[in-house]
């Protein structure tokens, strides 16, 4: 062979060598062409719990809470998270059903006019059935009852139970220990499967009875003698800045529970029971705190936390005396508003937005976070963008109602800094308009708060405001209509509607003797 030939023959033999891939370069490919991990949920809902319980929203505040403060400080706050109502006294059944579907308020198999205004078997495109189709693992330990129970039964592992005690096995370490014994065994079994954990609690609902060591911190006692007050203690939290003694009005729902029979409270609203029944309030709450920290740690341990999405809310807020009030079924901010903090990968740590979201915005937002597309049935919208960074707000106007006691009840709408809440309760004894500029007012002081400053304080009857009372008027009709609100307020046009007929409460049908 002559000497070009072999060389020719060896030139060949080099370039074919190159065309073959190295080994390094076929495992380099291929973990190019792998999809990325897809990221886990970690949702956290508590029981009745304000906004302003915490320093990161309200930097009075007394409450010892590091771990959610540190969630806070990793993740995002958002300013302006709200619930959008209920039809019911029991305003977390509402509320959850909306976390769960999506659904407006008006919209929800439960509402008065559900069936017509909902798709049947709803149940089959809420959170945890959507995220089984998507290949997730789902679970979930919260509360019983008061919930959407059709729901609940599509997580795969549910270990739900009612926990409102003082120790580990009555109180929220039950919960805690949920979640942990699941995370356990995915770690034991290897399991790489992306989770949803759906990790709820009881309290801080009544009864709040604390843990003894808790208790004392907070200066709290479990006060069960309605014939007397519970004792003064200096390390009771104070009172809000927004107590009042008495609401100025009947808020319209005769008998309700939440505002009569809280153990511990029952009618009472002067300062001893109040501040004892906050105390008692932060012990359940840095309770909660502990367990949440217990279940970050293990994430992080696991190797699983920085792909994770981690949300904390509350299915609504409470006033326990803010403006007079003990429960949840009022639209001021501090019952209307939620906690909502958001921590996961891309989101800037230490951020604040306004939000305007609402709970039922969850299963849109989460199913974005997880590339899922949400279901047809899906009303919220997907507040991804504001956790980007892309956008401050999901929508620029909010609407809230009550009208779980005397009908049509109350209505809020808000848009910017202007506030509006409407009653119409008492069969037309109590119609009551409170107009509030939220920047200048934030506590929504009446004019029995006593301030000074002219602009804190109701501004419905100031005749400066009639224009932009107006506004709003004609904002929250708008709202109504677009909502499918049933009902209409004394001074609203009533559009031809005729409200819903009264439910009559289903009687227990005696037991045939055997």
């Amino acid at each position: 062979m002559t000497r070009s030939i072999r060389n020719l023959s060896l030139l060949i033999a080099v370039l074919c060598l190159a065309m073959i891939p190295s080994a390094a370069d076929a495992v380099a490919e291929e973990r190019d062409n792998e999809s990325p991990k897809r990221p886990n949920i970690l949702f956290i809902i508590v029981d009745d719990q304000s906004p302003e319980d915490f320093k990161f929203y309200n930097p009075k505040s007394t409450l010892h809470s590091p771990n959610i403060d540190k969630l806070a400080a990793e993740g995002m706050v958002f300013d302006a998270a709200y619930h959008m109502g209920s039809f019911s006294g029991a305003v977390c059944t509402p509320s959850r059903h909306m976390v769960m579907s999506g659904r407006t308020v008006w919209h929800l198999p439960i509402a008065p006019n559900g069936k017509q205004l909902c798709p049947p078997n709803l149940e089959q495109n809420t959170l945890a059935a959507v995220f089984n189709r998507a290949g997730y693992d789902t679970m979930r330990t919260c509360k019983r009852g008061n919930s959407y129970e059709g729901a609940n039964k599509q997580f795969t592992v549910r270990h739900d139970a009612t926990k409102r005690g003082g120790t580990d096995e009555s109180g929220s370490p039950w919960h805690g220990d949920q979640v942990m014994d699941y995370l356990n065994q995915r770690e034991s079994d290897n399991d790489s499967d992306p989770f949803l954990v759906y990790f709820g609690f009881s309290h801080p609902h009544d009864t709040r009875d604390g843990r003894p060591e808790l208790l004392k911190k907070y200066g709290a006692t479990n006060h069960t003698d309605r014939n007397s007050l519970p004792d003064e203690n200096p390390k009771q939290p104070a009172l809000p800045e927004n107590y009042l003694p008495e609401h100025p009005f009947p808020h319209g729902h005769p008998g309700l529970r939440d505002e009569v029979s809280v153990s511990g409270v029952w009618t009472n609203r002067d300062e001893r029971t109040i501040r004892n029944e906050r105390g008692r309030e932060y012990a359940c709450d840095e309770a909660i705190d502990i367990q949440v920290g217990r279940v970050l740690k293990k994430l992080d341990s696991m190797g699983e936390l920085d792909n994770t999405y981690v949300v904390y809310t509350s299915d609504h807020g409470i006033a326990i005396g803010r403006h007079g009030l003990q429960g949840k079924q009022n639209l001021y901010e501090h019952t209307w508003r939620v906690p909502l903090i958001v921590k996961g990968p891309g989101i800037k740590p230490g951020s604040r937005a306004i939000g305007n979201t609402y709970l039922l915005d969850t299963l849109a937002t989460l199913c974005d976070l997880a590339g899922i597309d949400p279901p047809e049935t899906n009303e919220g919208i997907s507040f991804k963008p504001v956790l980007e960074g892309k956008k401050s707000k999901v929508r620029d106007v909010l609407y809230g109602t009550y009208s779980g006691g005397t009908k049509p009840g109350m209505r809020a709408v808000k848009k910017g800094d202007w506030k509006l809440i409407k009653y119409d309760v008492l069969d037309g004894t109590v119609r009551e308009t409170q107009l509030f500029n939220l920047a200048e007012n934030p506590h929504e002081f009446l004019a029995q708060h006593g301030k000074q400053d002219p602009m804190q304080t109701d501004l419905a009857e100031n005749p400066k405001y009639a224009d932009k009372l107006a506004e709003m008027e004609a904002l929250l009709l708008s709202e109504m209509r677009r909502l499918d609100d049933p009902y209409r307020l004394w001074d609203q046009p009533n559009d031809g509607l005729t409200a819903p007929a009264k439910q009559t409460p289903k009687k227990n049908k005696p037991k045939k003797s055997k």
